[in-house]
Order: C-alpha cells, then sequence, then structure tokens
C-alpha cells in the first residue's frame, strides 16, 4: 500500500516539508522534515489512509500518551493534526541508532549498560510516575542518538495504569519476546510489566542475546517453565537487580526508579531498595506451573490464537540487524517492510531540538 502522503508533496499542514522516508511500518510512515516556520529539522509520521481501524487508534493514542508526558528520555510531541484528510505527527528528530542495533554488535561493556539502563529507568519512572503503563518495552523501541543518549519510544501500546481488567488470551500486548508472566498468563499488566520487560532488555545488553527466543509461543510461554539465565560473573549489585527485576512475581520486582538508582550508584545503596532475592524463595512462592504436554499444548494454542487475532500483538523482534543496515542516518539504506513492521512504526530517533522538554 502506498502512503497517502509522499515525499514529494509540497507541504503538510502548510508547514512541513518532506524530505525523505526514514522509516516504514504497518500503518505509518515516518519522514524526515524541514519546519519551514520555525526552520529546523523534524519527524513526521503520516498515517496511512486505509489501515485497519485499530492501527488509527493506536496511533492516536500515541501522540495523545507522548503529549501528556515530559522528560528528557521521552519523544517531544511538537504538532499533530490533519492534512488533507490524513493524521500526521511532529515528532522530536533523532539522529542515531536503536539499543537493538547496538546490541548487534556484541554484548556491550557494564559501565555502558549501567549508563544507558539507568537513562531508560529514569524515563520509565516519569511514565509510571503519570499512571501510565509503557507495555511493550524493547530493545528496537529504546532509542540511543549520536551522543550516546537514550530515549524510550513507541507508546502506541501504553495505557493509563488500571484501566480496565485483565486483557484475557484475546488481548495480548505487547512482543512476545519480552512479556511478563502475568502478560502470558493473560492478567492485567502494570508498571511491574515493563519491569519485567526492561530487565530483559538489560539482560540481553550484557550477553548480545535475547534470552526467550524462538516463535511467538515458545518465546512467550518460555518464561513460565524457567527464570532467565543470570550470567555468574556480574557484580552481586546487578545480578540482584535484574534476578529482582525478572521475578515471577509482579509484587517483589523493585519500581524504575529503584532500579535508576541501584544502577546509577551500584551496591551503596542495594540493601537499601530491595532485600536479598534468593531464586529458590521466590520459586516456592510462586510455583511453576507444572503442564502436561497436552496441558502445554492447549494453552500455547489458546494463545497463538491471541497473538493472531489481536492487532495489538508484535510480532517476536526479528534478530538484530549487522550495524550498516536499518534507517540510523541521512543516506542510509531503509530498512525492508518485513523488518520495520513493528520497528518503524514509532517515534523516530531524535536529535535535541530546542524546546525538548529537557
Amino acid at each position: 500500500m502506498s502512503p497517502s502522503v509522499s515525499a514529494t508533496d509540497s507541504l503538510v499542514a502548510a508547514r512541513y516539508r518532506l524530505v525523505d522516508v526514514l522509516a516504514r511500518g504497518g500503518a505509518a510512515d515516518v519522514h524526515r522534515a524541514w519546519d519551514t516556520l520555525l526552520r529546523r529539522h523534524v519527524a513526521v509520521k503520516v498515517f496511512r489512509r486505509g489501515a485497519d481501524p485499530t492501527a488509527s487508534l493506536r496511533f492516536d493514542n500515541e501522540v495523545r500518551t507522548l503529549a501528556g508526558l515530559c522528560h528528557h528520555g521521552l519523544v517531544s510531541v511538537y504538532d499533530a493534526g490533519t492534512s488533507d484528510r490524513t493524521p500526521f505527527v511532529v515528532l522530536q528528530l533523532v539522529e542515531g541508532h536503536t539499543l537493538r542495533e547496538r546490541i548487534a554488535e556484541g554484548p556491550m561493556a557494564l559501565e555502558e549498560v549501567r549508563r544507558l539502563g539507568a537513562q531508560v529507568a529514569d524515563a520509565l519512572a516519569h511514565v509510571h510516575a503519570n499512571d501510565v503503563v509503557h507495555r511493550d518495552v524493547k530493545p528496537s523501541n529504546v532509542l540511543l542518538d549520536e551522543e550516546g543518549r537514550a530515549y524510550l519510544a513507541d507508546f502506541g501500546s501504553a495505557r493509563a495504569a488500571g484501566a480496565g481488567g485483565p486483557t484475557g488470551l484475546d488481548r495480548v500486548v505487547g512482543t512476545p519476546s519480552y512479556l511478563a508472566p502475568e502478560q502470558v498468563r493473560g492478567e492485567e499488566a502494570g508498571p511491574p510489566a515493563d519491569v519485567y520487560a526492561f530487565g530483559l532488555v538489560l539482560l540481553e545488553c550484557l550477553t548480545g542475546r535475547r534470552e526467550y527466543d524462538g516463535d511467538e509461543v515458545e518465546a512467550a510461554v518460555a518464561r513460565l517453565r524457567r527464570p532467565p539465565a543470570i550470567p555468574d560473573d556480574l557484580p552481586e549489585d546487578l545480578a540482584r537487580l535484574l534476578a529482582s527485576m525478572t521475578s515471577l512475581s509482579a509484587r517483589r520486582r523493585p519500581g524504575a526508579a529503584e532500579c535508576a538508582r541501584v544502577l546509577r550508584t551500584g551496591g551503596s545503596c542495594l540493601d537499601q531498595v530491595f532485600p536479598v532475592l534468593l531464586r529458590d524463595e521466590e520459586d516456592a512462592e510462586v510455583p511453576q506451573p507444572r503442564l502436561s504436554k497436552r496441558a502445554l499444548l492447549a494453552s500455547a494454542t489458546a494463545l497463538l490464537g491471541a497473538i493472531g487475532a489481536s492487532w495489538v500483538v508484535a510480532p517476536s523482534e526479528p534478530a538484530a540487524p549487522p550495524p550498516d543496515s536499518g534507517i540510523t542516518a541521512p543516506g542510509a539504506p531503509q530498512q525492508q517492510a518485513a523488518d520495520t513492521a513493528v520497528d518503524a512504526d514509532q517515534p523516530v530517533r531524535l536529535r535535541q531540538q530546542g524546546t525538548n522538554g529537557r
């Protein structure tokens, strides 16, 4: 399906001149554009006409959620409206790459993980403090600018904390490799679900590999059968933090602000943030489900049906591309549509542009 507004059109909303396409997603395209009024480069995300109605709601949800948040670790919304009957949103432009692309280069150093992790945790704490749950924290939704600053992006799946009841298997939200156990069970996803996903992201940064891989069902169900494998050579504070963040029990996970504190200060505040976590105590409190092959097959079939029926379930993240692929910088080749079905349909990577809420 061709975009309804192309880079050859003169102006969007009589103001934004589209320069080139940065990304193509399932429901919207992201363009680099020039703001002719304020004379600065911006990112203009243009919704495609004829897209699924649910995609339109997701697009609108992202705009409204981001507009209600103000933090230096989040994308700023500059403008939104409709041009030629086509919805659009103008966002802060980031030059750089995603955390997924950074992980493709190999495991990251401890200090880099601590620094970037603390930045993302700060942004996530701000989101939670405003009663919003992201519900799709993953490496491709963490953007890194040219100066190494991290930003949490893509709020299309976000919702108010505590809104509604359990999602049910027909409304599973998120990316299977990063779903929290309660999401896999079809329960309500609150801030602890974001912390769990963020813990898996940090672990992936350190190891260079996804902890729960495979197809959608395998990746989602695996965490109910085994905890993530935390490397033995990690410093005590980081190992304990990851163990707490990925606890099967949502109430045993630290808050995002506490995660930022440990990542930034290390072991000096560890005992004050949360008690020693013993994995066997956790497993005794929240027993692992004893699933027969027949029961596991039935659960997997139900989950697969939910994934197939519900638009809000993102496919498993594709394997990280080589560093020279993707949509990172001006002149770089665009990602193929299959690769950007999830990643590109998000707030585009940012550049600090004056009024960014910092």
